[in-house]
């Protein structure tokens, strides 16, 4: 892929080898969707890929000030947006990494270093990446942690890779691999699938 001409995410704030964070400024229009696939460097050759899974944006005094006023004037608003710089953590379960040509869903050897950039993954990587689903499991083990809406996040990732593997199997390949992985926690399993039936 081509760097140049893929979609910018945001610079790397703190990584972890099972997650990351990245800070951008982002109007509407560009914001990246939940659970899109999404990779950083770790070296030359070498990529570290995850799911986003949360987009926060932190409050300062003037968004305060204004969002506490009687009537907001929509200029005021569009001005804030526009000319203000609006910051955005985008918070990234990691699922795998590249070296080379081989891809791995095993968690990569270290974490991406601060200030590395965080690039979307364009729908031919996207449809390599998820080509085996052993990935699943990253995403599956945080079924209890409240920070992490893993029923919600399979089923918008699943959405999305689903549109870049056109022979049309794999969103049921998919479909089947949860319900491996799931067949001894049956309420995980009606909370992904309900979530899944919601994305269709």
């Amino acid at each position: 892929m081509n760097d140049a001409q893929a979609y910018k995410v945001g610079y790397l704030l703190r990584s972890a080898i099972t997650g990351f964070v990245a800070g951008t400024r982002v109007s509407e229009q560009d914001a990246p969707q939940f659970g899109a696939l999404v990779k950083a460097p770790l070296n030359p050759g070498m990529w570290i890929y995850g799911l986003i899974y949360a987009m926060n944006i932190d409050d300062d005094g003037t968004v305060r000030q204004i969002a506490t006023s009687d009537n907001v004037d929509e200029v005021v608003v569009a001005d804030n947006r526009k000319n203000r710089t609006v910051p955005l953590e985008i918070s990234v379960l990691t699922v795998g990494h590249r070296r080379e040509e081989a891809v791995s869903h095993l968690l990569p050897p270290r974490a991406p270093l601060s200030l590395d950039i965080v690039w979307q993954c364009q729908p031919a990587e996207v449809a390599e990446f998820t080509e085996r689903l052993g990935y699943f499991r990253h995403i599956l083990r945080n079924t209890a942690n409240p920070e992490l809406p893993a029923a919600e996040l399979l089923a918008a990732h699943i959405h999305q890779a689903a549109a870049d593997h056109p022979d049309g199997t794999w969103r049921q390949r998919a479909s089947q691999e949860i319900i491996t992985l799931l067949r001894d926690d049956y309420e995980t399993l009606m909370q992904v699938m309900s979530a899944l039936a919601d994305a269709s």
